[in-house]
């Protein structure tokens, strides 16, 4: 276990400074101006001059992106110039919600996904079952901005039941955790099911019943925890993705994280906090992988991780 956490967490530095290094570039090579954009187009070229070298942006690429690296190992993305604090804090301080987002999200796609898959696994082969596997595919075929524009149609204008943008309430919640959930749940229920109907024909399964056990003990203790192993691989990316891909479900409902964030800080240019925010947002994708491996050795003893 110690060999493997050891690789893994280096696989993951050298993922992180990939990311960070692709980030660096990608935005010093985007047309504009940094310093005008700061500044306004009313500013005199001294002035210019003064803020770009205040920002490091005269010096030479390779200089920027050394001291770039050496400020990042001490947790140092600079200052915001829009809003006048550390890029780190500002984006920590927005990471919350984002975080509360997916959590619910990922609630959601777990309990539509598991009654789904569940339900068509006891049903195989029905109209029931046939109606599950393409509504799960029409789901997937969708784009989440098109799905949020539809339940913020039908839910807050239509209807007038839920909100359509962030007002502080738990109801605010449901529109952007179900649009970033359904696109998800057909998927998690398709594999549910098929995980379902492959352990319900193995040898275990046919003993169990052989002993007088019910239908209800052999699905619950023993068919759903060999499902597990592969829907907990699923549930690990889910969550990156639910925190990597919101952003354009927060900006669709005026959500405030890093999602937002990043859009507005990619729209004014404002460096830092965009590198801080992908940043956080590779690490935590990493860190959720890392898990997703260590708990395959919990659900399913027969993984060796050692030789992973």
């Amino acid at each position: 276990m110690t060999a493997f956490l050891g690789r893994r967490l280096a696989q993951a530095l050298l993922q992180i400074w990939g990311a960070v290094t692709i980030v660096f570039v990608a935005l010093r090579v985007l047309p504009g101006d940094p310093a005008e954009l700061i500044l306004g187009s009313q500013a005199t070229p001294d002035q210019l001059e003064a803020l770009r070298t205040e920002l490091g942006l005269g010096e030479p690429l390779p200089a920027q992106y050394l001291g770039h690296l050496q400020d990042i190992v001490r947790l140092d993305f600079g200052q915001s110039w829009r809003q006048g604090v550390g890029a780190l804090d500002a984006c920590l301080e927005r990471l919350g919600p984002t975080l509360t987002l997916s959590a619910w999200a990922m609630v959601f796609t777990v309990i539509l996904g598991f009654l789904a898959g569940s339900y068509a696994a006891r049903h195989a082969n029905t109209v029931v079952d046939h109606l599950i596997s393409v509504s799960s595919l029409v789901g997937q075929a969708l784009p989440p901005f098109w799905i949020g524009i539809m339940l913020s149609l039908i839910f807050a204008r239509w209807l007038q039941i839920l909100p359509s943008t962030a007002d502080g309430t738990m109801a605010s919640l449901l529109l952007p955790a179900l649009t970033l959930a359904l696109p998800f749940v057909g998927w998690l229920g398709r594999l549910v099911r098929t995980g379902i109907l492959e352990e319900m024909n193995q040898d275990y399964v046919r003993t169990a019943r052989a002993k007088g056990l019910s239908s209800r003990v052999i699905f619950s203790i023993h068919v759903l925890r060999n499902t597990l192993v592969p829907v907990v691989t699923m549930l690990g990316l889910l969550m990156g993705n639910f925190i990597a891909n919101g952003v354009i479900v927060e900006v669709i409902f005026a959500w405030p994280g890093i999602g937002s964030l990043l859009v507005d800080s990619i729209t004014f240019r404002d460096y830092a906090v965009v590198e801080a925010i992908l940043t956080v947002i590779t690490v935590c994708y990493i860190m959720l992988n890392l898990l997703v491996d260590v708990l395959y050795a919990y659900l399913d003893p027969r993984i060796q991780l050692e030789n992973a």
